[in-house]
């Protein structure tokens, strides 16, 4: 089963790209360190539908699909009922996106950064290090209640409960704030 599409007549299928796994399943969170424009965001779409149509884990076809949000974030889940991806198999996604940020000129893959809303520029969506949020919330720029994003979900079920955009308070950045 290749890369999974949604139901055109779904109506939770046509707002929810990962509508069709399950809870259960295996999810990877990408973020970019700035937002694209519209033909950087066709390009990177196309290569990740691409590669996820004939992704495959010691020959078997992996039954995946993607989301992308605010302009820079890609979420790619697997149903791993259907066929577990593999150590090889999660390399070559990681290869396949470092090949999009040369084409691109972006960071996507690699640890360490925090995104969160900027409460004083409107909500945008900002990328700091996290010795830069750290500062940050030292100077009262970011508190408790700033709306943070968690790139470590590991479940689709955690992005459907809503553990994906919430107050810093409220996850793991709690640490990094005074």
């Amino acid at each position: 089963m290749p890369m999974i599409h949604p139901d055109p007549g779904a109506t939770n299928s046509q707002t929810d790209p990962l509508a069709p796994l399950p809870d259960q399943a295996r999810l990877w969170v990408f973020g970019t360190d700035r937002a694209l424009d519209a033909s950087e965001q066709d390009h990177l779409l196309e290569a990740v539908d691409d590669f996820l149509e004939a992704w495959k884990a010691h020959g078997k076809e992996l039954a995946a699909a993607r989301d992308w949000r605010e302009g820079r974030f890609l979420f790619v889940g697997v149903d791993e009922s259907v066929a577990p991806p593999t150590g090889c198999s999660i390399d070559a996604l990681r290869r396949r996106l470092q090949e999009v940020e040369r084409e691109l000129g972006i960071e996507m893959v690699g640890g360490g950064p925090v995104w969160y809303r900027d409460p004083e520029n409107g909500g945008e969506v900002r990328r700091v290090s996290r010795s830069e949020f750290r500062q940050e919330g030292a100077a009262g720029r970011i508190t408790g209640d700033t709306v943070v994003f968690d790139p470590a979900l590991v479940r689709l079920g955690e992005l459907r409960e809503g553990r994906w955009e919430r107050r810093a308070a409220d996850g793991w950045h709690a640490r990094l704030l005074p």
